[in-house]
């Protein structure tokens, strides 16, 4: 049986049951540094169980992913939180799962967010989540996750698969690589919508 997520901006309330949505903007901020600059403080609280630590690291996503697209599984890591921020202001999907029951993902629950360019997500430990999908390549993440001993990946992979899709026809101004869509059949070509 086909089954197909419509893909939806990507918010702080809609994203609040999988983390948090790392951006500045809707957060507060203090000046620091002689008021030359605004700190955003804590905006995430990552996870780190056992023996292990917060670490960051540069993912290098090297194959950029088309729409509609489909996937075939999904991850989590039990033992600590996973954080993605663009490095590039690239915009690139979310895709999120609650649990079903304590080893698999309920996929009739499965959501698709679209970032902005200016947002970062992070997994809240054990939230089900597909890897890395980027709209250009190569695209360049700051990752903070746990660094450890232990496993802390589980992968669960469906029976068949799922399309991801934008609620439109989908096209890539390669200029400059702006999402542009036509939707319900309107003359919406050029207009931004995320």
């Amino acid at each position: 049986m086909s089954h197909t997520i419509q893909i939806q901006p990507l918010t702080p309330e809609a994203f609040l049951d999988f983390g948090e949505v790392i951006a500045c903007q809707g957060n507060d901020f203090f000046h620091i540094n002689d008021a030359h600059t605004e700190r955003y403080h804590a905006l995430v609280k990552t996870e780190a169980e056992g023996d292990a630590r917060t670490g960051i690291s540069i993912f290098r996503n090297i194959k950029a992913t088309s729409l509609p697209c489909e996937i075939s599984m999904l991850e989590r890591h039990p033992l600590g939180s996973q954080a993605f921020i663009p490095m590039q202001g690239q915009k690139f999907l979310v895709v999120v799962a609650p649990s079903l029951n304590a080893n698999q993902p309920d996929l009739s629950q499965l959501k698709a967010f679209i970032t902005d360019g200016s947002q970062g997500v992070n997994y809240r430990a054990g939230t089900w989540h597909h890897p890395l999908l980027t709209l250009e390549a190569p695209s360049d993440f700051a990752v903070i996750d746990r660094i450890g001993g232990g496993h802390n990946c589980d992968v669960f992979q469906f029976q068949n698969p799922i399309q991801i899709q934008a609620r439109g026809l989908l096209y890539l101004d390669r200029c400059n690589l702006s999402i542009l869509f036509c939707l319900n059949n309107m003359d919406m070509i050029g207009q931004e919508i995320f």
